[in-house]
């Protein structure tokens, strides 16, 4: 049982976890004389049991990150677009490339930066990997036409939203909006950063015509 890795070699807690406390439990489960139902029952209790162990571990960066930087931990939970500072927080709480990259993608944030920008970066810890994905990010994640979808179902009506107190003096509020994903699903408003600078958040919006509802999802341009 030597334990997982993440794609970029680091050590994976919560597959390790599993992997361990499946083998552990095997081991016991055929120790109490059951053969080989026991080894299968006690390898799903353990592999349960040494899943949360690990991803226990895991949390420790999430409680690492939400001290250091809690704007930043409340942008990630929420799937925020992601600041230039955000991404340093990431990378200093000690988040992996992978998650980082994955958690920019989720959010569709654009980056526009200067080499004084990548130069910070690199200096705050960030990897080169990460980098050069931000850097790509015109070209992969959103300045292009806002992608529609027609369906046949109408939206339902808006939920009232309760506006909250802004954090910072530099977010602007992004309205709820119905998104369609196989289904009407609701996201709500929240507060956001422009992920660069000068940029406008255009609302999402659905009309009906003869081929059904279109749903334009909300961006950043």
């Amino acid at each position: 049982m030597t334990g997982c890795v993440n794609p970029d070699g680091t050590q994976n807690n919560t597959g390790s976890g599993a992997l361990i406390g499946a083998g552990s439990g095997a081991l016991i489960g055929g120790a109490n004389g059951r053969g080989g139902e026991g080894a299968l029952v006690g390898a799903a209790i353990g592999l349960l049991a040494g899943g949360l162990i690990g991803n226990a571990i895991d949390q420790d960066q999430q409680a690492r990150l939400r001290a250091q930087a809690p704007q930043t931990y409340t942008r990630v939970e929420q799937g925020q677009p992601l600041s230039v500072p955000d991404v340093k927080a990431l990378a200093k709480a000690g988040i992996s490339e992978e998650v980082i990259i994955s958690q920019i993608q989720n959010s569709h944030t654009i980056y526009h930066l200067s080499a004084a920008d990548i130069i910070d970066l690199r200096d705050s810890g960030v990897s080169d990997k990460v980098v050069n994905f931000m850097i790509n990010t015109p070209g992969t994640a959103g300045e292009s036409p806002a992608t529609t979808v027609i369906v046949q179902q109408a939206p339902p009506p808006p939920p009232v939203e309760t506006v909250v107190v802004a954090p910072g003096p530099d977010y602007f509020w992004i309205g709820g909006e119905w998104i369609w994903s196989d289904r009407w699903v609701w996201r709500g408003g929240y507060w956001g950063r422009p992920p660069y600078g000068h940029a406008v958040w255009i609302g999402g919006r659905n009309w009906h015509d003869g081929r059904g509802w279109h749903n334009e999802r909300g961006r950043w341009r």
